[in-house]
């Protein structure tokens, strides 16, 4: 029995073992990290089968698509309790794990960013990340300030963890072969206990500036000011001549902090 590969699901196995053994060497074997490991989207478990050789780790599985799940029920003995036919952008974890849990996948690409939001939802209780995504994805999340690449996933993941780019994959390691190249990072969650500023409020000052991208920030942010406020006044300082790829994590808090003072916590949607 084979899986029959749902362009609707950007399904794309990966079929080089070499790869699939680095990735899972990837999730670091550290005494201190949680035992508790969820593989998204296994697919025909060409991760999963060197998973479970792991003894540092106690594996569960989240996969959406019913015939993957017959195959690796087929196909992998023990799957029974570690195996759940679900959607992870609808899971709720505490079902699988009551504390931190690492996180592991070949995630389909067409949900990528979805996953990552998701993922930033749970930062405290998902200290590693290991998986392979679209490599435009990852040039970006992993970019520096000042490139066009660098954006709202960019900021968000950067202020909690450390990114680190593994390696690249071609086409050819997959069946049916994408038509983008692949890579895989590894996200290790830094020391940041707060931001310093409201979350949520952060969160909408990075996602409305980077919406308008081309504009300086002046121009992208007054949305955010509420009726009435002097916006001559608020955004006098030179920082918003600048536009929006030039900022840092720090810099985006400083921003959220003078937002706070006008708009006041927790009062823009996410």
């Amino acid at each position: 029995m084979e899986v029959r590969a749902k362009k609707a699901l950007g399904q794309h196995f990966l079929t080089d073992q070499g790869i699939a053994q680095s990735i899972v060497a990837a999730l670091r074997e550290d005494p201190s990290a949680p035992r508790d490991v969820l593989e998204i989207g296994p697919g025909m478990g060409v991760l999963t089968q060197y998973l479970l050789k792991r003894e540092d780790i106690d594996l569960k599985m989240i996969e959406i698509d019913t015939e993957s799940v017959e195959y690796l029920l087929t196909h992998f003995n023990g799957m029974q309790g570690h195996l759940m036919e679900g959607d992870y952008l609808k899971l709720n974890v505490s079902r699988f794990f009551k504390g931190p849990y690492r996180i592991i996948g070949n995630f389909p690409y067409n949900i990528s960013s979805q996953i990552f939001f998701k993922i930033l939802d749970d930062k405290d209780l998902v200290p590693e990340v290991v998986c392979m995504i679209q490599k435009e994805v990852a040039d970006r999340i992993a970019e520096k300030p000042g490139s066009k690449t660098y954006g709202i996933l960019s900021v968000l993941l950067q202020a909690w963890y450390d990114i680190e780019y593994v390696l690249s994959v071609g086409p050819g390691a997959f069946s049916p072969p994408p038509k983008v190249r692949s890579a895989v990072i590894r996200l290790t969650r830094n020391s940041r206990t707060e931001l310093g500023c409201d979350e949520k409020l952060f969160k909408a000052v990075v996602k409305t500036a980077f919406n308008q991208r081309r504009k300086t920030l002046r121009n992208a942010l007054k949305p955010l000011l509420p009726a009435g406020a002097d916006a001559s006044a608020f955004f006098a300082d030179e920082v918003f001549d600048l536009r929006a790829e030039r900022l840092g994590v720090e810099d985006f808090v400083a921003l959220t902090r003078c937002f706070e003072k006008t708009v006041g916590k927790g009062t823009q949607k996410e």
